[in-house]
């Protein structure tokens, strides 16, 4: 019964996989024919296909046909997979079919790949994929939205969509404190679980960058707690989201200035925020059960804050971490962490910062850390950072530890 089982299984992938081979194999004539013939007939014929179908840009196993169609001197696909032009061998530049006006790029990803792109014409004019509904939102201090490509073995995660029919947490937006290490103000927002009283203390997670994992585009990071909450998948904990705008002049972000394994930062943290938190919300002030969290700079933050500071956080979760910025990370974190340190650490594989990520997690290796680390066909954007927020909170905070 097994091996009749197995043929059946067999049978189907074999039959599948010749199915996708003769699609490809098929598109592959159309679009050559199209080419030579300039026909507009069967563009138009062809063309409109495609969109009634959504199946622009066109996706055949790991094969992917972008298009674009509109008079121009030259249309180009810029994105994470030629890191947004910093790549200059990825071929990026469409080819004009013959007596039409539409553009069309092949070329191929990973099966499980999800990228953040977006069409540039005439070297000038950035613009949305005007024939993809997908989008993902990108950006310092929210930015704006690029067309997204979802490869076909690529899943969403529903961790991320909001359910009405569960507790939810409560969050106290925009709190003012007046720094005196930093000399101006600073806001932040605090998430607080469902049922939350001061008879109980429960962890906690600082995490900078904190308007954008808050923005429900973006990091939607109460959703994501809410849910993880709710499921059991985690304890019940405080996250404190730090805003690096300027409260009075929201267009000034300071995160390079403060996130650039800045020593008064981590000051800033351990001496006037922390103690403030610590003083207004019911939260355990012990080292493993405190947190510091971050994506990109933040997370060479995340790094430098427990690596130096131990005795303060026990627990980092590092997101695409910008460590070449300051290769100093490495020695700083090649010593043995005392007390022990708990690390959930992940990079996307596509022009972002596994390399570093690698060898960090070499580091961490030698000095005996509880590591976790993982990485994902995806770029320096949002929408990996988004749907890898659930495993980190689930490495850092299980609920029955």
């Amino acid at each position: 019964m097994k091996s009749l089982i197995l043929f059946v299984c067999l049978s189907v992938i074999i039959t599948a996989e010749a199915q996708q081979y003769q699609l490809l194999k098929k598109t592959n004539a159309e679009i050559s024919f199209v080419k030579k013939s300039g026909s507009k007939e069967k563009l138009e014929s062809w063309w409109n296909s495609f969109r009634s179908e959504n199946q622009i840009p066109l996706i055949v196993e790991d094969s992917v046909y972008f298009f674009y169609q509109g008079y121009a001197k030259s249309v180009e696909w810029m994105g994470d997979f030629n890191g947004w032009g910093f790549q200059k061998d990825f071929l990026n530049r469409g080819e004009l079919i013959t007596g039409t006006d539409v553009w069309i790029l092949k070329t191929s990803f990973p099966k499980n790949a999800r990228l953040d792109y977006k069409i540039l014409i005439d070297g000038k004019d950035w613009i949305i994929d005007p024939e993809n509904k997908f989008q993902q939102w990108s950006g310092v201090g929210g930015g704006s939205p690029n067309s997204e490509l979802r490869m076909p073995d690529w899943k969403d995660d529903p961790i991320q969509s909001e359910r009405s029919n569960i507790h939810k947490g409560t969050l106290i937006s925009d709190v003012l404190l007046s720094s005196k290490l930093l000399g101006y103000q600073v806001t932040y927002s605090v998430y607080v679980p469902y049922g939350y009283t001061n008879s109980e203390k429960l962890p906690c997670i600082y995490i900078t960058d904190g308007y954008e994992y808050l923005h429900p585009k973006l990091g939607n990071t109460v959703t994501i707690l809410d849910n993880l909450i709710e499921d059991k998948k985690i304890k019940p904990l405080i996250a404190v989201f730090i805003d690096h705008r300027s409260p009075i002049d929201r267009s000034n972000n300071r995160r390079m200035q403060e996130l650039a394994m800045n020593a008064k930062y981590l000051d800033f943290f351990t001496l006037e925020l922390i103690p403030q938190i610590e003083t207004e919300y019911a939260v355990i002030q012990d080292a493993k059960h405190r947190a510091i969290m971050g994506t990109s700079m933040g997370g060479l933050t995340a790094t430098y804050f427990a690596f130096t500071k131990p005795d303060v956080f026990g627990m980092a979760g590092i997101q695409s971490p910008a460590f070449y910025t300051r290769p100093q990370i490495y020695s700083i974190c090649s010593n043995q962490a005392d007390p022990e340190m708990k690390i959930s650490m992940t990079s996307g594989l596509i022009n972002d910062t596994s390399l570093e990520s690698r060898k960090m997690k070499d580091v961490l290796e030698s000095n005996s850390c509880i590591y976790h680390y993982r990485e994902v066909n995806e770029g320096h954007s949002w929408g990996n950072w988004s749907r890898l927020i659930d495993d980190i909170l689930i490495d850092l905070f299980p609920p029955n530890n």
